[in-house]
């Protein structure tokens, strides 16, 4: 194998630059290697990450059972498309739907995929369960969603830059505010043609905006009373990131998942992705019971990658580490611990005024205005201090590590941040 040139920081910006599409808009510092909370980068500085790729590397950066049972499997067998069985994604499809107690698992690759999935199996359950006619089915959205960029996911997105010049978009969409029961009812009451509410449980690309406490049990019984599907978009509050398994929880058992917090929802339709491979792998999936996956049948769907031996064997080793080293509960205790050291900095602070979120998905909102570039210098500076973490929605950065980090490592980074936003008092 020959022996790849060792790229500075420049050259790899530089490359980027030249040969590939202009559709992210990176922090200027390029990584070669990652260890469990660090990251390191073509110099040989080492960060904290404090992003964990959106929340997919919640396991930590290349942890060895997840890494090992990748490359077992990689070299056995990597693929057959859905043409023939493999001896590994029905185990993975056990395992996973008995993890979340659902009866049956649908596999795709992107978190996208996972929402366009969702969507399909909706409606058809609402032509062929519900008995709403053809065409005629609406699904109810939230503002200032992200479920992703693809063309009927930003046909109910309201974020301009998602949007211009991508139409012309897809129908059959309901938009709503956020965390607002009595226009989720309105919209529901109004409509006979409502198939189902697709929501995420904390709006995390919009700046990790927590609902009102009992929001979501609410809806949920909302959406019983108008025979409408549920359908929580945990691709990033998922897999123990918010101090819960899943941050609907109330489909799994608390004390088998070493999870904290009261059980609250189980969602009809649950989709996930991102930490459900720890970040090593594109796995995503949709789980529901039978009476609701059973409107898929056999060419209505599918993907050539979609369940694949290696997602499968990574999966299943992703969710055994959530389990084995405890990280909702260490998600749980951490995030305590960081919005309160954060709030004794806010009390005398003038440039943030407040921090939120739960378990180990937080965001800070720096007090300036959303087309500042405040937020942005501050993340320049947090890299130059060994912290990485990224801006969203103008003046609002967002704080998600890995849930492998130690209460050492936390109040140290916590002391890295709290120094980087005193150099903007």
């Amino acid at each position: 194998m020959a022996v790849i040139e060792q790229l500075t920081s420049q050259q790899a910006i530089e490359l980027e630059d030249k040969y590939g599409a202009h559709n992210y808009h990176p922090l200027p510092v390029v990584l070669s290697r990652g260890e469990g909370v660090y990251v390191w980068d073509v110099e040989g500085k080492k960060y904290f990450d404090f992003l964990s790729a959106y929340s997919a590397v919640n396991q930590g950066h290349c942890h060895p059972k997840i890494v090992n049972a990748m490359t077992s499997q990689a070299q056995t067998l990597s693929l057959t498309s859905r043409a023939f069985y493999n001896d590994m994604l029905g185990r993975y499809e056990k395992f996973a739907s008995e993890y979340f107690n659902f009866d049956k698992l649908l596999p795709m690759n992107t978190g996208a995929e996972a929402v366009e999935t969702a969507l399909k199996i909706c409606r058809k359950w609402a032509y062929e369960k519900k008995g709403i006619a053809e065409n005629q089915a609406e699904i109810i959205v939230c503002e200032n969603n992200f479920h992703g960029r693809t063309t009927t996911i930003i046909s109910f997105s309201n974020d301009p830059v998602a949007r211009k010049n991508f139409g012309p978009y897809t129908d059959g969409f309901i938009k709503i505010a956020y965390d607002n029961l009595e226009a989720l009812e309105t919209a529901l009451k109004n409509n006979p043609n409502v198939a189902g509410f697709l929501v995420e449980p904390i709006q995390g690309e919009a700046g990790v905006y927590v609902p009102t406490e009992g929001y979501l049990a609410k809806a949920k019984a909302l959406c019983e009373a108008y025979n409408v599907l549920f359908i929580a978009d945990e691709v990033q509050t998922g897999i123990a990131r918010t101090g819960r398994l899943l941050a609907t929880c109330g489909n799994c058992s608390c004390e088998k998942k070493n999870c904290s917090g009261t059980p609250d929802v189980k969602p009809d339709v649950l989709i996930l992705g991102k930490a459900l491979s720890g970040g090593a792998y594109p796995v995503s999936a949709v789980l529901a019971n039978d009476d609701i996956m059973s409107v898929i049948r056999p060419g209505n769907h599918g993907s050539t990658f979609g369940g694949n031996p290696i997602a499968a064997a990574v999966a299943m080793a992703a969710l055994e580490v959530v389990e084995d080293e405890s990280l909702a509960e260490n998600a749980f205790q951490l995030g305590e611990l960081f919005r309160s050291e954060l709030n004794k900095y806010i009390e005398t602070s003038k440039i943030v005024s407040l921090v939120r979120g739960r378990g180990l998905l937080n965001a800070i909102v720096i007090n300036d205005s959303e087309d500042s570039d405040t937020a942005w210098n501050i993340c320049m500076a947090l890299r130059d201090n060994g912290l990485l973490a990224k801006p969203t929605h103008g003046n609002i950065i967002r704080f998600a590590p890995p849930l492998v980090m130690t209460k050492e490592q936390l109040l140290e980074c916590v002391a890295i941040i709290t120094k980087t936003l005193k150099e903007f008092e």
